[in-house]
């Protein structure tokens, strides 16, 4: 469910299968944030830098951004969609979420 902001907010459940299917992960939280666990695979480019990082962000692939509860990542999805990329996911409630899901976290 796309909505008017262009990208589709999804669940900790959804983003093992886009994942698997070849999605990237994109983690925008700080550098002490990050210390404390990541989702597997996640490339770390904090929020202030993703305009000057915008390039190393798949086009043409699912894109999941998450922070640490939604918020900063929803702002990242709607910027970068706002730039023309159309397959930004957001994850919804953040790491948290994954976290209290289940989910593992990674050492970065």
């Amino acid at each position: 469910m796309a909505g008017m902001q262009g990208f589709k907010e999804i669940d900790p459940g959804f983003v093992a299968d886009l994942a698997a299917s070849g999605a990237q992960l994109i983690d925008v939280r700080t550098e002490a944030e990050v210390a404390q666990g990541v989702i597997k695979g996640a490339i770390h480019i904090p929020l202030h830098l993703l305009p000057l990082r915008a390039a190393d962000i798949f086009k043409d692939k699912p894109v999941v951004i998450y922070c640490r509860s939604g918020a900063r990542s929803a702002q990242a999805c709607a910027f970068m969609a706002a730039q023309g990329f159309n397959n930004m996911h957001n994850l919804a409630g953040g790491i948290m979420a994954w976290a209290r899901s289940g989910n593992t976290l990674s050492r970065p």
